[in-house]
């Protein structure tokens, strides 16, 4: 696995926390990849108090056509329109409208939509804390949102530490940001095999997918809410949101974000069950090997 970080917590606070080697910790900032997303769809519901449009919805959920984005392209001294414009990012497929097709091109056209073609990162940065920091009724208010767009790429372009993504879970839990509210609402099915309404998934299990943020709901899945990135960064919510938790790493490895669910799956059941958990025998133990 590496270095790794990892916390439980309920809606006060962390609860119990560990962590290997010196590379990942809580204060640590590190590149979120595709947990960017969930702060994301967080921003575009508390926008629009909780009542996104069907366009917004339709994005949130991958079924908007955008579905070329290649993040590789963008830097962070792009605008978001320039990311979009750059290469095949701008594609748009009409077949696919309607159908789950994984790929950061929603939000980065949804982005768009929202008036912030000309936006660099610290125009996103400032409506960001505007829409996230200063939210009313906060139990903490006061406190910087502490996460970061590092390139202006919305589904894979932010930084944070856990310590501040960890309280930006818990705002979500206690209802404070309007997706906290609607967590589990609005979901599509992903796995082009069983779903005629999916494209395309990395998922490695048949989850459903909400407003930025996959369901964790497979056969035998404890339906927790959770928001895998690229590089290893792993958080969720339970189900029942009376906990959350994350397992954070940081590394180029191959499917780094597959391991990082696994092993983030048996911490939340260990704590769940209180007892230690082992990978089914011959399901998936090779993505422990990293």
């Amino acid at each position: 696995m590496g270095d790794y970080y990892w916390e439980i917590g309920d809606a006060h606070g962390a609860l119990m926390h560990g962590q290997q080697g010196k590379r990942v910790g809580a204060n640590k900032t590190v590149r979120l990849a595709s947990a960017s997303k969930w702060v994301f769809g967080a921003y575009v519901v508390e926008r629009t108090h909780g009542k996104p449009t069907p366009a917004e919805i339709d994005a949130l959920t991958m079924r908007s056509g955008y579905d070329g984005l290649n993040p590789l392209l963008c830097n962070r001294n792009d605008t978001v329109q320039s990311c979009f414009e750059r290469g095949r990012n701008h594609t748009f497929t009409p077949g696919h409208v309607g159908r789950f097709s994984y790929n950061g091109g929603h939000d980065q056209k949804l982005l768009i939509d929202l008036g912030f073609g000309r936006a660099d990162v610290e125009m996103l940065n400032n409506d960001l804390d505007r829409q996230l920091a200063n939210v009313p009724g906060l139990s903490d208010a006061g406190q910087p949102l502490g996460i970061r767009y590092l390139a202006p790429e919305p589904a894979g372009g932010m930084i944070a530490t856990p310590l501040a993504y960890g309280q930006f879970l818990r705002r979500l839990m206690r209802g404070e940001y309007q997706l906290g509210k609607m967590l589990g609402q609005h979901a599509v099915c992903t796995e082009p095999g069983t779903c005629p309404t999916a494209v395309s998934t990395p998922a490695s299990q048949p989850w459903h997918y909400a407003l930025n943020y996959w369901i964790e709901d497979q056969d035998g899945g404890d339906g927790a809410f959770s928001s895998a990135g690229a590089f290893g960064f792993y958080p969720w919510i339970t189900a029942d949101k009376r906990h959350y938790g994350m397992l954070v790493r940081e590394t180029l490895g191959p499917r780094a974000y597959v391991r990082s669910a696994a092993c983030g799956a048996l911490i939340r059941r260990a704590f769940a069950e209180g007892k230690p958990q082992r990978p089914a025998e011959g399901a998936g133990g090779a993505d422990f090997a990293d």
